[in-house]
């Protein structure tokens, strides 16, 4: 019997509650790591009889987290998985104002969650996970904001941008050990979400974009968490994953 292991970041709501309920689906093992826990994914858990553990975690403090996480996947490690994978998606778009405006813990939050958490967290499952004969997978959602600038967005933008290159150095490591784990740092593309509800209510005279992110949802082109869950899953799922370190699910 194959038994897939999933540890996901930012679950309880939007794409990444999409996710943990398809993985769920699937009859995966999860462990869903989020500042609260959602009670309708452990019934969702229930109904599909999959395993689900729930941690309630603010990332900005990943350090505490990486403690844990380490202890509970190095406890894992006689369980007969047939591939482990860690999925980085949370993340936190901070007060939408230009750099200048921006007190230091704005942007420490945004920094601390959007990329210091992912590269922590990567860390410790790689290090935890090295001695497992299976295969092995790090997904980072990115965004297309850490391919293209944005005014207001600078934060954010750079957390974004961090973790595209960050994933492109682990690429080049884990490609040098027998049984390196496959990564990639993923665009799901644009979606409607609780952040692009933020950015269309955001003042227009500090964000001079907000009218481009009305235009995305008046005309339609936002992609459903739900969608988004499938499209990044069925990215996760290629042959060919991690052949490229930094993609876009519409490639």
């Amino acid at each position: 019997m194959n038994r897939h292991l999933f540890v996901i970041t930012g679950a309880s709501r939007g794409m990444g509650l999409a996710m943990a309920r398809q993985l769920l689906d699937q009859g995966h093992t999860l462990l869903c790591i989020s500042r609260r826990d959602n009670p309708a994914l452990t019934d969702h858990a229930a109904r599909t009889q999959a395993s689900l553990t729930q941690w309630t975690q603010d990332l900005a403090d990943s350090s505490t987290l990486g403690i844990r996480l380490s202890e509970w996947l190095t406890a894992q490690s006689n369980t007969g998985w047939s591939s482990a994978t860690l999925i980085n998606n949370a993340g936190v778009i901070p007060r939408i104002a230009p750099l200048s405006e921006l007190g230091s813990a704005d942007i420490a939050q945004a920094m601390r969650v959007g990329l210091e958490a992912p590269m922590h967290l990567t860390a410790v499952f790689l290090r935890a996970t090295q001695t497992w004969a299976v295969p092995r997978k790090v997904l980072n959602i990115s965004s297309g904001l850490g391919r293209r600038a944005m005014a207001s967005q600078a934060a954010y933008c750079a957390a974004k941008a961090g973790m595209d290159h960050f994933t492109r150095c682990v690429a080049l490591e884990e490609a040098l050990k027998p049984n390196g784990a496959k990564v990639c740092s993923l665009a799901p593309g644009v979606i409607d979400t609780d952040m692009q509800v933020q950015l269309r209510q955001a003042d227009a005279a500090s964000f001079p974009d907000r009218g481009s992110f009305i235009g995305l949802q008046s005309g339609g082109q936002l992609t459903s968490p739900d969608d988004a869950a499938a499209r990044v899953l069925n990215y996760l799922a290629r042959s060919d994953f991690g052949a490229q370190p930094v993609g876009d699910v519409r490639d």
